[in-house]
C-alpha cells in the first residue's frame, strides 16, 4: 500500500467530523488521503510531534513529505486533493483567511454541541459495514 499524499488526524467522537471524513473518503477515488481517528484507544500522537490537546483543538494533517498542516490548511489541502477545491474556495482568499481561521477554531471548540444542533448523531454501532442507521454517512 502506498503512502497517502495527505493523512488527516480527526476526532472520531465528533459526529460532524466523522461524517465529514466519510464524505472525503467517498470522494477520494484516487486514494490520495489517509485517515486516522485520534479518539481510538491506543492512538499515540508522539511520532507526530503534536500533543493530544492540539489534536483536539483543530484538525491536523500531514503530507507525505512530513509537513504538518493545521485547521483550514488541512481542509483546503484535503478538499483540493479529492477534486472539491471549489467547495472551500474562500479559504484561498488571503484577506479572508484570518476571519475564516478564527471561525473554524470557534466551530472546532464547540463541535460536539454544533454537531447535535445540525442533526448529527453519535455514530451507530456497525459490524462488517452494516450499520444500525440507514444514513450513508454512517457507513464505516
Amino acid at each position: 500500500m502506498s503512502t497517502p499524499e495527505l493523512t488527516l488526524f480527526f476526532d472520531g467522537n465528533c459526529p460532524f467530523c466523522a461524517a465529514e471524513m466519510r464524505r472525503l473518503r467517498h470522494w477520494d477515488k484516487a486514494a490520495r488521503l489517509g485517515f486516522v481517528d485520534v479518539a481510538l484507544p491506543g492512538f499515540d500522537p508522539a511520532p507526530l510531534g503534536v500533543d493530544m490537546a492540539a489534536l483536539n483543538r483543530e484538525l491536523h494533517s500531514q503530507t507525505a513529505a512530513g509537513r504538518m498542516l493545521v485547521g483550514i490548511d488541512s481542509l483546503l489541502a484535503a478538499y483540493t486533493l479529492v477534486g472539491r477545491g471549489w467547495m472551500v474556495l474562500p479559504l484561498r482568499i488571503r484577506v479572508l483567511r484570518p476571519l475564516l481561521s478564527g471561525l473554524y477554531r470557534l466551530f472546532a471548540r464547540n463541535r460536539y454541541r454544533l454537531s447535535r444542533w445540525m442533526g448529527y448523531k453519535t455514530a451507530p454501532a456497525c459490524s462488517e459495514g452494516v450499520c444500525e442507521v440507514g444514513n450513508p454517512f454512517f457507513k464505516r
